[in-house]
């Protein structure tokens, strides 16, 4: 009679390397009564990765981006009181004079040669550009993360701050009545002509200046997200028996 080829069964009491033990095999915690963690990284088991990637410290949170943004654009809004006191006090007076033609009062430009009035808006357009660097020099030094709702706020600011400017520099300036201008003065007297922007555009200076820098300040200078980490650090994924996995 030949022998049974079944080997016989393991004895009860074995210890966790036992080579009857499968790996991975919950009862290889002996009698402690504890499983196997299936993630562990152990002798012969698999070091499996972290469930999540890190990604860095996550932003402020959109409420909190949201106040920010309407606090910026307050403040840079704020900026255009500066930058009408600037033009009305920088810009080229364009010169006028009154005369009195069959008894009705005309006015003319004293020099109809003059680039004036060229120089108003050239000098509005480059103190609003200005503006719109230091702003977003500003914004940036303050916040470097950035975000959509800063960089909307910064030119919604720019846009108004331009547009009071505008208003402001023109309330400052000479009155807009030049009849009555001339008349005051008195015939053939030279006096300068109502402060006014004749090419809209410049009110887009300060908006897209400041986007521009700020977003080249971000792209040079801003932080960097981290690269996302999929393994703890010196861990190898090996397979059920411990061997490297490819």
């Amino acid at each position: 009679m030949t022998a049974p080829l079944t080997p016989p069964p393991p004895p009860r009491d074995q210890s966790p390397h036992d080579p009857w033990q499968p790996p991975g095999d919950p009862g290889a915690a002996g009698d402690s009564g504890t499983s196997a963690d299936p993630g562990a990284s152990g002798a012969g088991y698999p070091a499996y990765p972290p469930q999540e990637a890190s990604y860095g410290q996550d932003g402020p949170g959109m409420k909190t981006e949201l106040i920010e943004g309407v606090v910026v654009t307050v403040a840079v809004a704020l900026g255009g009181v500066l930058l009408g006191v600037l033009w009305w006090w920088l810009a080229p007076h364009v010169p006028l004079v009154g005369d009195v033609v069959d008894k009705s009062w005309v006015v003319y430009l004293k020099d109809s040669e003059g680039e004036q009035a060229v120089g108003v808006d050239g000098t509005f357009t480059l103190l609003a550009v200005a503006f719109g660097v230091l702003s977003a020099l500003a914004v940036f030094l303050l916040r470097r993360r950035g975000g959509v709702p800063l960089v909307a706020a910064l030119a919604l600011g720019g846009l108004l701050a331009s547009f009071l400017a505008w208003r402001l520099g023109m309330w400052f300036g000479p009155t807009k009545d030049v009849l009555a201008h001339a008349k005051a003065v008195g015939k053939g007297v030279t006096f300068s002509a109502p402060l006014k922007l004749g090419a809209k555009g410049a009110l887009l200076a300060w908006p897209v200046a400041a986007l521009v820098v700020h977003l080249g300040l971000t792209a040079l200078f801003g932080p960097r997200d981290p690269e996302p980490v999929y393994l703890q650090e010196g861990a190898v994924p090996k397979d059920g028996y411990g061997a490297p996995m490819s």
